[in-house]
């Protein structure tokens, strides 16, 4: 076989960048930037990231779904117009038509492209049948099992003899067994070239998932979305997750991951006074202590792909707690090690107020969003603000879904350090305890 950078390339994105403009003056959001991919024949290719680094935009834009704003994507060397011919999707939530029978969901793009029905069905009965659902065909989705769903997506994809098969974290949605029975029932189907497709372009978030299953691996960072590193697998399958070689690789795609995290925890960072906004991670204060507590029972350091298998969390679930840790300096990471800092030992140490007061020290000189907020209920006559303010602030910067996002973790992070309250009925933020001179407004304004 070809090596890897030899291979026919099928779909490519030359300086690909997406962004939805800002309304009414706003400035535009960035959720790609410049992103320059080749998916090649014969190869598993994995998108690796944090939540909210655009894996799924990519993954739709190669496919044709998504029109990049800027840069293009190439299939077989020529610009992409539409819909890309030679992509099917299989996504993570089934997407299934409750009304129809397997056979007919899986018959349906075969239809929609004009195939005639007994060729359709003999077709889609071929793909149910390689994929484990024999005997299933005019079951309809109710009747079925989480697995037996997404096995349905896969026929649904595979039927259409596409030449890249997209999975845009097909597995995510399953329990444990059900995920790895059918993540290796797949790459089966792959290695034994039982399926049609030439190419396998997998987003995940699970970084074992990845080197389990992938030849290369595309590591992508937030804030915006871009490519921080490729790194190749050459692991012979069946690939063994204990094996020292496989837990080197899984190591350092967490030191890339983890990489702005060191920078901050190094001082490489803009200071906070410098910064015009910063995007938290999304960790409960809870979480947080749970996880520094745990890392002072083993010494005060940690690899932290052994913490994500002694506690059975994916990346995605460990990553903001190591990163909320780091942009609070309570902890440093380096090479993908997370380590205590004295101000966490101070916070570990404490009682409950004590560790209070920690918080509040840690969070008032590291969280900008939270000191915004502190602002402006100081400078309110009535110290206290409508949360819409604040979430009207972050849209300039975040969809509005991740402006929720970190509104909720500076709430919870300014709640805890008792920076300031929140009424969650009236949507309205405010100081417990008025400030100086604030007693004498208040005394004006009701007459007192």
């Amino acid at each position: 076989m070809n090596a890897p950078a030899q291979r026919p390339v099928i779909i490519e994105t030359r300086e690909v960048s997406k962004w939805y403009e800002g309304s009414a003056g706003r400035q535009r959001i960035v959720v790609l930037d410049q992103i320059d991919l080749a998916v090649r024949e014969g190869e598993i290719l994995a998108l690796l990231g944090p939540s909210g680094s655009g894996k799924t935009t990519l993954l739709r834009t190669v496919a044709g779904l998504v029109e990049p704003s800027g840069g293009e994507v190439l299939y077989h060397g020529k610009p992409l117009r539409g819909v890309n011919p030679g992509v099917s999707i299989v996504f993570q939530s089934f997407a299934l038509f409750p009304w129809l029978s397997v056979l007919e969901n899986v018959m349906l793009g075969l239809e929609a492209q004009g195939m005639a029905r007994k060729e359709a069905r003999e077709k889609a009965v071929s793909a149910i049948d390689m994929i484990g659902l024999d005997g299933f065909e005019d079951a309809f989705p109710r009747e079925l099992s989480g697995g037996m769903k997404q096995r349905v997506g896969f026929a649904r994809a595979l039927v259409m003899e596409p030449e890249v098969l997209c999975m845009d974290e097909p597995f995510s949605g399953l329990d444990v067994l059900t995920a790895e029975n059918l993540r290796g029932e797949m790459l089966d189907l792959w290695l034994e070239r039982k399926i049609p497709t030439k190419s396998v372009f997998l987003v995940t978030h699970s970084i074992e998932e990845a080197v389990l299953m992938a030849d290369r691996v595309v590591i992508l960072w937030h804030n915006p979305g871009r490519i921080a590193q490729v790194m190749d697998v050459t692991l012979s399958h069946p690939r063994d997750r204990k094996s020292p070689a496989f837990h080197k690789i899984v190591d350092g795609i967490y030191t890339v991951l983890t990489r702005p995290a060191e920078l901050q925890s190094q001082g490489r960072m803009r200071p906070l006074a410098l910064r015009r906004f910063q995007k938290l991670p999304h960790a409960r204060v809870g979480a947080l202590t749970g996880l520094v507590e745990l890392l002072h029972d083993r010494g005060g350091k940690e690899d932290i792909y052994e913490l994500e298998t002694d506690l059975g969390l994916e990346a995605d679930d460990l990553l903001p707690l190591t990163e909320a840790a780091s942009t609070l300096g309570l902890a440093t990471i380096r090479e993908g090690d997370i380590a205590l800092t004295d101000l966490g030992l101070r916070y570990i140490d404490g009682d409950i107020l004590e560790r209070k007061e920690v918080f509040c020290e840690a969070v008032a000189a590291n969280v900008v969003l939270v000191n915004q907020v502190l602002q402006a209920l100081r400078s309110s006559r009535r110290q206290s603000m409508d949360e819409e303010f604040f979430l009207e602030l972050l849209e300039n910067h975040f969809t509005r879904e991740e402006a929720e996002r970190q509104m909720e973790t500076a709430i919870d992070w300014g709640r805890h350090a008792e920076l300031f309250a929140y009424d969650e009925e009236a949507g309205e933020l405010f100081l417990e305890k008025p400030e100086a001179g604030q007693e004498a407004v208040e005394g004006e304004e009701t007459g007192e």
